[in-house]
């Protein structure tokens, strides 16, 4: 059993920067692929970020390729997702998820995941 538990969201403003973290507990975060999700009131969910365990793999959806940035702290069971430049359209519920099985499958979809945050509000006004 994994649990995950975001934070750093807010209200900004556009152009401004925002850090989120994902904290994991468990022994086998290390070895865990992690990935940030995204939903917008009455849209779906959508792909955010996804780094894999050991660091080597980073994927990012086109509409943050360039802003965002994902990383990873194993000795603090952490992940980040450091946005920059944000816009009013990255306004969402952001949630981190975690694949402690590595299971195949892109790293941009929903069913790669076993466990999922409760996620945190980031809000952008322009």
């Amino acid at each position: 059993q994994v649990q995950l538990v975001e934070s750093g969201g807010g209200l900004v403003q556009a152009g401004d920067s925002l850090r989120l973290s994902c904290a994991a507990s468990g022994r086998t975060f290390r070895l865990t692929d992690m990935g940030w999700f995204r939903q917008a009131p009455g849209k779906e969910r959508e792909f955010v970020a996804a780094i894999s365990w050991s660091g080597s793999i980073r994927d990012y959806a086109s509409s943050v390729k360039g802003r965002f940035t994902i990383s990873r702290d194993n000795a603090k069971n952490t992940v980040y997702l450091q946005m920059n430049s944000l816009k009013p359209e990255d306004t969402a519920v952001y949630s981190c998820a975690a694949d402690p099985a590595r299971n195949s499958g892109s790293y941009s979809l929903p069913m790669k995941y076993d466990y999922w945050g409760q996620g945190t509000q980031v809000t952008v006004s322009s």
